[in-house]
């Protein structure tokens, strides 16, 4: 299919007499026609087709009915379906009334275009890009951040249950490419044993035998690996997916022993985050964070948050599951600079801030970051009953540090830690800490002396700032207007299907939160067309009875 120019014009006068009569009240699909036209254009779209060929559906049009499915939470053939049926999408696209419509199937190979030319981003780039030319979204406001967990589109499995869908996905996409090669040489028992899928119902209930029959298809797949990779095999075979996938389980999941292929013990397994939870979707990685669990991704949403303009999501980030948050905020203030839309402050929660965060920030993209750093973590400060470290004074010149009773330190020594930050190692003498009076303030070592490990001077000096602001109630006045990206959590959760994704592979997964997030800034663009209110926090019946009680 090739893209050929055409030309956008106005709505059918018939479809728009009668898209009129029919929704006197109006209609959010009649209101995005009249206020912002057709918002793309099929020239935005003019590398993902191909300059010859079979006339391409117009791009824009496509754009427009994803962006209805989200809205709605259609299928593809429900999608196809409305287009060919209702009055507003024929409004919408400025078809006519008598018009058949396309085949589902085009909207799969629409999103496949999209991902191959990573333009998925330009969607929303390009509405936002709109709003701003209209003097609706400007740079340099307030926006917050925040992130939710995103189920894979896959069965749970536990580990006996996964080893054998790893193996019995490999046979199945083997019989699909090369059938003669696998029926040459594929043991009887072996169909008996994958042909179906694996459940727990059917697999043993004691221990030893599920060790016994997780060591069988341990055996069955080191053989078909083997014969995989035989010099003797087609060598493209060892590029299937399904292969590299079984190959990469059975290393984390099996060793060998004598000879035989042995079950790795709990103890000896890579972390979960690094393991595959599903053949169907290897990206799918199981996460924590707090008391919730899952497999799968992770979504960051970020919007604008003005008191009197529209509150417009800006960026959006989707990560694999163990991804920390704090190494998010970084590429999330990059992408909003690199589209003009970087705020002057940016509401966090603790987990986008750390104290080298807070110093790039402001000094990069002169962004002022606005969230809790957490506390310090040594037992002086938790107990308050000792020392902290907020107790003794730098002198960064002279590269020492001075105890409360006025000891000077013998040790300042450059080193990295274990996620290659740079540190500074601190160590007091033993002839100053072992008489001293107050040790036990200091430390609760025996023999040693007191020492303290300190960041560079500039992320030290920030993170002590930002914890002594932090206390104070003009911050938690100004912090507590970043709670409201939790009420847009929820709105694309329960309205828009946010939590679980349609479709497997984080590229797919994102593209879905891209076509979510455009969605919910149209929904609101006419709740603001309409002078709906933003919406308030919610107060129980029984917290407002408190209130009214005086509590």
């Amino acid at each position: 299919m090739s893209l050929h120019p055409q030309i956008i014009g106005s709505v059918p006068e018939e479809t728009a007499r009668v898209a009129r009569a029919a929704f006197p009240k109006g209609n959010l699909y009649l209101q995005i026609r009249q206020e912002l036209g057709t918002i793309y254009e099929d020239s935005y779209f003019a590398d993902l087709f191909p300059k010859v060929g079979q006339p391409a559906e117009a791009p824009w049009r496509l754009v427009l009915v994803c962006i209805v499915q989200f809205l709605e939470g259609l299928s593809d053939r429900q999608a196809a379906e409305a287009v060919r049926s209702r009055i507003d999408l024929k409004y919408l696209l400025g078809l006519e009334l008598t018009d058949p419509g396309f085949d589902f199937s085009v909207l799969s190979e629409f999103r496949v275009r999209l991902l191959t030319h990573e333009a998925g981003d330009q969607l929303l780039d390009r509405l936002l890009a709109y709003f701003k030319e209209r003097g609706w979204l400007k740079e340099r406001g307030r926006q917050r951040t925040d992130s939710t967990h995103v189920l894979a589109a896959i069965r749970l499995l536990n580990r006996l249950e996964c080893l054998g869908e790893t193996m019995r996905a490999a046979l199945n996409s083997l019989a699909t490419v090369a059938p003669d090669w696998l029926r040459a040489w594929v043991p009887a028992e072996w169909f008996d044993r994958y042909s179906v899928r694996i459940e727990e119902y059917r697999l043993p209930k004691g221990e030893a035998e599920r060790k016994r029959y997780a060591e069988q298809i341990g055996a069955d797949g080191s053989l078909l690996l083997t014969r995989v990779y035989d010099e003797t095999a087609p060598a493209w075979l060892r590029e299937v997916p399904a292969v590299q996938i079984l190959r990469q389980t059975w290393v984390h999941q099996f060793c060998v022993e004598g000879g035989q292929v042995r079950l790795r013990s709990k103890d000896d397994l890579p972390p979960a985050s690094l393991r595959q939870d599903s053949p169907y979707d290897p990206e799918a990685h199981y996460g924590n964070k707090r008391t919730t669990t899952w497999t799968g991704y992770k979504v960051h949403l970020t919007e604008t948050c003005d008191e009197e303009q529209m509150h417009l999501i800006t960026h959006v980030e989707t990560t694999y599951a163990p991804v920390p948050d704090t190494e998010m905020t970084a590429p999330i203030h990059e992408a909003l600079t690199e589209n003009h839309l970087s705020p002057s402050d940016h509401l966090v929660d603790a987990g986008y801030v750390d104290a080298d965060v807070l110093l790039t920030s402001q000094l990069k993209q002169q962004i002022r970051l606005v969230g809790p750093v957490r506390g310090d973590v040594h037992w002086q400060a938790r107990e308050a009953k000792g020392y902290d470290i907020s107790c003794v004074t730098m002198d960064w010149e002279q590269r020492t540090v001075t105890c409360p009773q006025g000891c000077h330190s013998s040790k300042w020594a450059y080193a990295r830690n274990e996620n290659g930050r740079e540190t500074i190692q601190v160590r007091f003498r033993h002839s100053d800490c072992t008489p001293c009076p107050s040790r036990s303030l200091c430390t609760k070592a025996k023999k040693d002396p007191r020492e303290l490990t300190l960041r560079p001077r500039e992320e030290h000096l920030a993170l002590q700032t930002a914890r002594r602001e932090q206390q104070t109630e003009a911050f938690k006045e100004e912090y507590a207007k970043r709670a409201g990206i939790e009420g847009t959590i929820s709105q694309a959760v329960r309205a828009f299907e946010l939590r679980r994704s349609r479709y497997l592979g984080r590229a797919k997964t994102h593209l879905q939160h891209l076509f979510t997030a455009i969605a919910i800034n149209l929904v609101r663009f006419d709740a603001w067309l309409n002078e709906v209110p933003h919406a308030k926090t919610r107060t129980s019946r029984f917290a407002a009875l408190a209130v009214a009680n005086g509590h």
